[in-house]
């Protein structure tokens, strides 16, 4: 690609015959240098920003693979979380689970036992009754005799 410089160095050969008007020939470069200088400078130009933005897409890329990463591992974490959670709240329900036999089973003991010793109270109060009337009888007895003397 010839440079701005280069068209404007650039050199015809001169004819005498039928030759190319020389002025008219440099008034043509003249200005072909400076709108090829202008479209030069514009190109180079565009290719810095393409450059940069090209860089700016490298960058961005990564940006995104790693917000990609993360939000991958942010949802692995809140998985790993739920299932923490899931497995705690499990077990949680577990221990009350069983801590509510034992303490059913506790219950059942103790009105088991309440039971016995209503039982036990029962029979001491038929003992009881059986010593008063037999002690009421045996008075009756001693009353009616001394009654009869």
């Amino acid at each position: 690609m010839y440079t701005p410089l280069d068209i404007e160095n650039k050199k015809f050969s001169k004819k005498m015959m039928n030759g190319y008007d020389v002025e008219e020939v440099d008034d043509f470069l003249d200005q072909l240098t400076v709108d090829y200088g202008k479209m030069y400078k514009e190109s180079s130009e565009l290719k810095k920003k393409i450059e940069d933005l090209e860089k700016n897409m490298e960058h961005y890329k990564a940006i995104e693979s790693t917000l990609q990463n993360t939000l991958v591992m942010a949802q692995t974490t809140a998985e790993d979380v739920k299932n923490v959670a899931r497995q705690q709240a499990e077990q949680l329900i577990k221990e009350a689970e069983s801590n509510a036999r034992r303490s059913v089973e506790e219950l059942e003991q103790s009105v088991v036992l309440k039971e016995k010793e209503l039982e036990d109270v029962k029979k001491q109060f038929d003992v009881y009754k059986a010593k008063m009337e037999s002690l009421l009888i045996s008075q009756l007895e001693l009353l009616k005799e001394i009654n009869a003397d």
